[in-house]
């Protein structure tokens, strides 16, 4: 769903804007939103929320869509601190409102144009792609339930007894990790052929195919190859003359940087509208999210998704292979959204919605389809804004449009005894990880993006990334055995056990269903972390601190340690690899922070990193066999061993967490 890695420090919107989007709406309750990403259930239609008797919503006309957004738009992204945006309604197989706000070049002041000003879509690409391959299924050349090595010139290695399919692929249940080396570059020359990029960066496979939805950029490039060897075009030529020229989509491309005749109105990106603007972001995984277009493009490739696959022209697909598209395909706990293949389901106000969402560095873009009432709705944004604001921003502002034409009051869900929902929030309290994650080289990330789900003694739950647009942590209580909703909304977070009982995940419709959180287990747990990392840095600088303050305090009274020859070695080498271990620490601290920020090409400092914590291992070593010497037959009393043995116990940590978080790894596949 996005192409960034990016984890940035806050997420909530002002409690102004929330309030303001929020009463923008005529009747339903305010829902949280959250950062974007078991066997899959078997495939049955995506139930819709149970529909209540609410108010008739206001119509959706031109003029009432023109006042709803010009009312709500431009504030949110003045207060937000975002340059630009443009939103696009698609109504009954028509454009019914589109309009650019604020700034494409802050600098210039150029304005946005709707149906002239580009913005990268990110990830919204892949639906092109999708497409594509469902092009392919419907001429007969691609069988969703293939092994995928049958459509490549290189092989997937096997594992777990089963293939990857494309409908594991469209479902991103292929069970790959993820990975972020060269996501992105700074510049076109350093992008590499699509098959080079493939074999060179094919992640490990961490589940078995269909089992669990772990978002994949990967995933999705490798079915665009498939798409450029079965039609035998290049991929970006192909989208266009399949799919963008029936359309009449002519500003709109893949291409990386856009022909000179559409670079001109390509959006600048910022961080904020007050800052200064980025430089262009150039994709390698391109047919997972190198887009830039219009929003009256988008609008086109909307009607033709609701409709017969036209926009009055060529039908990009047929109306049996657009419905096969949009049927459930794939969840991971009963009743939750789930994917279908390609779109992601996003129920909401008893109205089934498929969708998808886009993110890279600097651009935020969402569409999102309502089939029933054949209506679309595309949002892009070309700032992140204060805090990461374009993510409530915009989510916000969808809602306020559903609540506004499509008003529902969520039925009532009796609560769970007081009594069982204490004794299940004990049970599912804990640390989770998604399952969107690189489990080889950098593993500790997903130490560093767990999530706490805390016990109240009222029987109800928090869960530490699901918070009001206010940033107030959400409340959820129980209303089904391990089902809880969320207070005062209409989300629900449910959690999944094994065969014997034990939590596996949890998954919410309080985000897209991308990925779901996994129970951690052992000394991996972030509290666990904290606590170790802590007393491990404490003991190396108080073993750094006596080791300078003897020596100073001996060169003062002319004295000298005596020790055995051994022992002296040791015991230097025992200091100094202290000293190395907490620069391990500092490397891979500065990699982790420049991989918070931007990860434009890293192998260079990831080899750094890497080469450091070789030595850290031959630190770690010799601190341990100088503890073990000392405490076997060393001279000191008690107080000198009690440190050595602390100091030893250090050493072994340190080991444990070179190895257990793959500091050490020099696979570019990260």
């Amino acid at each position: 769903m996005t192409l960034s890695f990016r984890v940035r420090g806050g997420r909530g919107a002002p409690l102004a804007l929330a309030c303001l989007l929020l009463a923008g709406s005529a009747m339903g309750a305010a829902n949280p939103t959250a950062p974007r990403a078991g066997a899959a259930q078997p495939v049955v239609a995506a139930p819709a929320a149970p529909a209540s008797a609410t108010a008739p919503g206001h119509p959706l006309t031109q003029a009432d869509a023109a006042a709803f957004f010009d009312g709500i738009v431009p504030y949110a992204i003045r207060r937000a601190n975002i340059a630009g945006a443009v939103v696009a309604v698609v109504s009954g197989g028509k454009l019914l409102f589109v309009h650019g706000y604020g700034f494409s070049n802050v600098k210039t002041r150029a304005p946005v144009i709707p149906n002239r000003t580009l913005f990268r879509i990110g990830s919204i690409s892949k639906l092109f792609t999708w497409t594509a391959v469902m092009q392919q299924v419907q001429a007969g050349r691609l069988d969703l339930n293939q092994n995928v090595n049958r459509y490549l010139d290189f092989r997937i290695p096997p594992k777990f007894g089963r293939p990857i399919t494309m409908r594991d692929l469209m479902t991103h249940t292929p069970g790959f990790e993820d990975t972020i080396s060269q996501l992105m570059m700074k510049s076109a020359d350093q992008l590499i052929p699509l098959r080079t990029y493939l074999i060179r960066h094919r992640p490990a496979r961490i589940f078995p195919p269909g089992e669990i939805v772990a978002y994949s950029n990967y995933g999705a490039t490798l079915a665009g190859y498939i798409v450029q060897r079965l039609s035998g075009e290049p991929f970006d030529r192909y989208i266009e003359q399949h799919i963008f020229q029936p359309l009449g989509m002519n500003h709109i491309t893949f291409r990386q940087p856009p022909p000179p005749a559409l670079m001109a109105d390509v959006s600048q990106g910022y961080d904020t509208a007050s800052g200064k603007a980025k430089h262009f972001e150039y994709i390698e995984v391109w047919p997972a999210g190198s887009v830039a277009a219009t929003a009256t493009d988008m609008a086109r490739f909307m009607i033709a998704q609701l409709g017969d696959g036209s926009d009055g022209g060529a039908p990009i697909l047929d109306p049996q292979t657009l419905a096969l598209m949009h049927s459930p395909q794939s969840r991971m706990a009963p009743g939750m959204n789930g994917f279908d293949l390609g779109f992601y389901q996003e129920n909401r106000n008893g109205l089934t919605i498929i969708g998808h969402a886009g993110d890279t560095n600097w651009f935020h873009a969402d569409l999102h389809l309502l089939p029933g009432k054949d209506v679309g709705f595309f949002i892009a944004l070309n700032s992140v804004g204060n805090d990461g604001a374009a993510d409530n921003v915009r989510v916000a502002i969808f809602h306020a449009f559903l609540n506004r034409y499509f008003p529902y009051q969520p039925p009532k869900e009796p609560a769970v005894p007081r009594a069982a929902a204490q004794k299940d929030a004990a049970r599912v309290a804990g640390w989770y990880t998604s399952s969107r994650r690189i489990a080889s080289a950098l593993s500790m990330l997903s130490a560093i993006t767990e999530t706490p789900v805390t016990a109240l003694p009222d029987g109800r739950i928090e869960v530490g990334m699901l918070t009001h647009l206010s940033g107030a942590p959400m409340k959820w209580r129980e209303v089904g055995p391990l089902s809880y909703r969320a207070v005062g909304g209409q989300s629900h977070l449910k959690f999944v056990t094994d065969r014997a009982g034990h939590i596996r995940y949890w998954v919410t419709d309080a985000y897209p269903p991308v990925f779901v959180f996994q129970r951690v287990h052992g000394w991996k747990k972030l509290a666990d972390l904290k606590v170790m990392l802590g007393g491990f840095c404490l003991v190396l600088l108080l073993t750094l601190a006596i080791w300078l303050g003897g020596w100073i305090a001996r060169r003062h009274f002319g004295t000298v340690l005596v020790l055995p020859a051994l022992q002296r070695r040791l015991r230097l080498a025992s200091r100094l690899g202290a000293l190395v271990l907490l620069g391990v620490l500092g490397g891979w601290t500065g990699v982790v922070m420049l991989l918070l920020g931007n990860h434009w090409n890293l192998n260079g400092p990831m080899l750094g990193a890497y080469a450091l914590s070789v030595l850290g291992i031959a630190a770690a070593l010799a601190i341990v066999a100088e503890a073990a010497l000392r405490l076997w037959r060393g001279p000191g009393g008690w107080l000198v061993r009690g440190g050595e043995l602390l100091l030893g116990l250090c050493g072994l940590y340190g080991l444990w967490l070179i190895f257990a978080f793959h500091l050490v790894n020099f696979s570019l596949r990260y």
